[in-house]
C-alpha cells in the first residue's frame, strides 16, 4: 500500500471516528449518557436537526416554489429556502437515488468533512512536520466543539469549510486554476464565499497600492500578478446562483428577499443585544473568547507574513463582529483552519497535547448535548424521505 493511500486512510480514520463516536449514543438510543438526558428517536434526531432537513426540502424541490408550497406546510416562506445555496442539495439529490435523502445528506456531510481534513493536512504540512502535523489535524476534527457537531448532522459547512481550504491551498501553491474552481465551488455552497474572492483581490491589490503613484495606470496594472484571473470563477458562481434564483423564483435577487437570513447589523456588537430575534438570551460572555482568539489569530498571521490567510481571516473575521446572531461560532467556522496555522507555536508544545486530551470529554457531551437539543419538530416525515 503506497504511502498517499495510507494517509488518506488515516486522515479519514480521523475525520470519520469522532462522528461515528457522537452517533453511537443515539444510534443505540441510551436514555442518557454522562447524566445528559438523550432524546430516544435513534438516529431520526441526527437528521432533523437544523438545517439539515431545510435543505432536503432544497435537493427534493430545487426551489420550485409550488412544490415547496404544496408539500412542505412549515411556517417558512418560499422565499426562504433561497438562503440555502444549491451545491450541498443537489449533491443530496444526487446520492439520493441511492441512499434516499436523510441519509444522502448525511454521507455528503460525511465525505465532505473527510475532504475538509484532507485539504487541511495538506496545508498544515507546509508548516508542520511530522508528529506535529498529525496532531493538529487530529485537534482540527474536533475543535471547537461546534465544528464537530456540524458534521456529525446533515450541514452545509463541511462542505463550505472544505472548498475554502482546497481553494485557499492551491492559491498560495500558485495553482490559480485550481484555486478559482474550488472557491466557485465554495461560492455554491454558501452565501459568504464571495468574501473569499474579497480576500483574494485584497491579498493581490493593497501590497501594490504604493506603487500606483509612481507610475501610470496601464503600467501598474501590468505589474499585478494577472495569473490569478482565475478567481473570477467565484463571483461568476455567485452570478449563476443568482440567475437560477431568477429562473425559479423569478427574481434574480430573491437571496436578499428571504427573510429574516442575513444577520449583518450596524453597528458592530449587536449581538449583544440579548433582544435581537436570533440571539435572545444575555449569557454572552464567551462571545468575547471568540472575538480575542479571532483577532490574535489575525495579528499572528500578519507578523508572519502570510499575506493571504491574513487577509483571508481579516475580511472573515471583521463581518463576525457585525453579526448578531447567538451562534457566533458557527459563522466563525471558515477562519478556524487557518487558526491553527496562526497559533502552530503553541501547537508544537507538548503541553498542546495534554491540554487537546483533557478537552476530549468536554468536547464530546457538549456534541451530544447540543445535538439533542437542536431538532426541527417534524410531524411528518413522508415529504422528506
Amino acid at each position: 500500500m503506497s504511502n498517499k493511500i495510507k494517509s488518506l486512510l488515516v486522515v479519514a480514520l480521523l475525520s470519520l471516528l469522532p462522528t461515528l463516536l457522537v452517533w453511537l449514543p443515539f444510534y443505540l438510543r441510551i436514555p442518557e449518557f454522562w447524566n445528559i438526558p438523550l432524546p430516544q428517536k435513534g438516529m431520526a434526531t441526527i437528521v432533523s436537526n437544523y438545517d439539515g432537513p431545510l435543505y432536503i426540502v432544497v435537493a427534493k424541490t430545487l426551489y420550485n416554489v409550488e412544490a415547496i408550497v404544496r408539500n412542505y406546510a412549515i411556517s417558512l416562506p418560499a422565499e426562504y429556502y433561497a438562503a440555502h445555496f444549491p451545491l450541498f442539495p443537489v449533491l443530496i439529490r444526487i446520492f439520493s437515488y441511492v441512499l434516499g435523502y436523510p441519509y444522502a445528506m448525511l454521507t455528503v456531510t460525511l465525505a465532505s468533512s473527510v475532504l475538509a481534513t484532507y485539504f487541511f493536512n495538506k496545508l498544515i504540512k507546509q508548516y508542520l512536520s511530522g508528529n506535529a502535523a498529525i496532531v493538529a489535524t487530529f485537534a482540527f476534527v474536533i475543535f471547537p466543539a461546534r465544528w464537530l457537531i456540524v458534521k456529525s448532522v446533515g450541514s452545509t459547512e463541511p462542505l463550505f469549510v472544505a472548498t475554502l481550504i482546497a481553494s485557499v491551498y492551491y492559491f498560495k501553491n500558485q495553482k490559480y486554476w485550481w484555486a478559482g474552481i474550488w472557491g466557485a465551488l465554495a461560492q455554491l455552497t454558501k452565501s459568504p464565499g464571495i468574501l473569499l474572492f474579497v480576500s483574494y483581490f485584497l491579498a493581490l491589490v493593497v501590497p501594490n497600492l504604493k506603487s500606483i503613484t509612481t507610475m501610470s495606470l496601464g503600467k501598474w496594472f501590468k505589474s499585478l500578478n494577472l495569473k490569478t484571473y482565475p478567481i473570477l470563477l467565484i463571483p461568476l458562481a455567485l452570478l449563476l446562483v443568482f440567475v437560477v434564483y431568477g429562473i425559479t423564483y423569478k427574481d434574480f435577487f430573491a437571496y436578499f428577499h428571504s427573510g429574516d437570513n442575513i444577520h449583518l447589523f450596524f453597528p458592530p456588537f449587536q449581538i449583544f443585544n440579548y433582544s435581537a430575534p436570533w440571539v435572545g438570551t444575555f449569557w454572552l460572555e464567551e462571545v468575547i473568547f471568540v472575538y480575542l482568539i479571532g483577532a490574535l489569530g489575525f495579528i499572528n498571521l500578519v507578523k508572519q507574513k502570510e499575506n493571504v490567510l491574513a487577509w483571508f481571516v481579516g475580511v472573515f473575521f471583521a463581518t463576525t463582529i457585525f453579526i448578531s446572531h447567538r451562534d457566533i461560532i458557527r459563522y466563525s467556522l471558515p477562519i478556524i483552519p487557518f487558526l491553527y496555522i496562526a497559533f502552530k507555536d503553541t501547537i508544537e508544545r507538548k503541553e498542546f497535547k495534554y491540554v487537546l486530551l483533557f478537552l476530549i470529554i468536554p468536547i464530546y457531551l457538549f456534541s451530544l448535548a447540543y445535538i439533542s437539543q437542536n431538532v426541527m419538530q417534524i410531524s411528518n416525515w413522508a415529504p422528506y424521505l
